[in-house]
């Protein structure tokens, strides 16, 4: 199968005020950098976009707005992932509505406990996929608690229409993309890589074509995605070592709130920080983040200025 959308498709952040309320002037500057950084595509509402935070109403505005302010520059992601099957598949619409390229959505989970059988999930990804008609990517992530079986996957992959994308953000990722390609072959049309791009080089071995990372950096996941799609594995092998300490202070130490705190640092949006209850990032965290950084004189330290 040809591939609709392969590349570098970073998490854009949700920025808000200091008070909490949404920044839209921050945010759809955000945007601008990130495309201006060497974005393929984007994704919204993602986990690290503290899609966990927002109202149903706030996720309407932000699609809304940033879809809008896009203008087709570059192909949209809106993650829609909810429990309930029939909110996921009107969120979903109401996406393909705006203009979403592609929705992502994580299979249903609710808490620490609430899970769903492997015969409710599929049914879960069918009805969705007899909603809309744009392309589903399944994240199998740690967060939904819920293991996803590489046949599991492929089967869904060949039986249900939409679904076609994979975010492979579990242990082991590039033996699970290597084994999903094998197993579901022309109906895997997007095996992509995830969790920041702490494993993008041995995904990559294993058939990944695209890369979902953190917002801050596109132009550095740009240059080991470019040089090893050109054939340049050397290349790659030699950038992704460049960039690998910053891509594991976002992983292990900064975490979500480390795309806020660059783009912050570098005059693009007014405030880094993360809505009640969520913590914000501990003072020596983030100074150890901006001098690593510093070293790599990424974009998003000078867009803004």
């Amino acid at each position: 199968m040809q591939a609709r959308y392969k590349g570098v498709f970073p998490v854009v952040p949700t920025t808000f005020t200091e008070s909490g309320e949404l920044d839209l002037p921050s945010q759809l500057r955000c945007v601008d950098f990130m495309i201006d950084a060497g974005s393929t595509g984007l994704c919204i509402l993602a986990n690290f976009s503290e899609q966990f935070l927002l109202s149903d109403d706030e996720r309407e505005v932000l699609t809304s707005a940033i879809l809008k302010h896009v203008a087709g520059r570059v192909p949209v992601i809106v993650t829609t992932t909810h429990f309930g099957t029939w909110v996921c598949a009107e969120r979903s619409r109401r996406a393909q509505d705006r203009g979403a390229a592609m929705v992502m959505v994580m299979p249903p989970y609710h808490g620490a406990t609430l899970r769903a059988s492997e015969e409710k999930i599929f049914e879960f990804y069918a009805a969705l996929s007899d909603a809309i008609d744009i392309p589903i990517m399944i994240q199998d992530a740690p967060m939904s608690g819920t293991p996803l079986s590489v046949a599991f996957l492929a089967r869904m992959a060949q039986e249900i229409k939409q679904v076609s994308y994979f975010k492979i953000e579990t242990a082991g990722a590039a033996s699970k993309l290597r084994e999903l390609i094998r197993l579901g072959g022309d109906a895997i049309e997007g095996p992509w890589d995830g969790e920041e791009a702490i494993t993008l080089l041995p995904d990559l071995d294993a058939g990944a074509t695209g890369a979902m990372t953190g917002g801050a950096y596109p132009d550095g996941i740009r240059r080991i995605m470019d040089a090893y799609t050109a054939g340049n594995r050397e290349e790659a092998v030699a950038e992704y070592t460049r960039w690998l300490p910053l891509i594991n202070y976002e992983n292990r130490q900064g975490g979500i709130l480390t795309a806020k705190a660059l783009m912050k640092a570098g005059g693009i949006i007014a405030c880094e920080a993360p809505r009640h209850p969520f913590p914000a990032m501990h003072p020596e965290v983030r100074e150890g983040l901006l001098e690593t950084a510093r070293r790599l004189d990424p974009l998003v330290l000078r867009w803004g200025k």
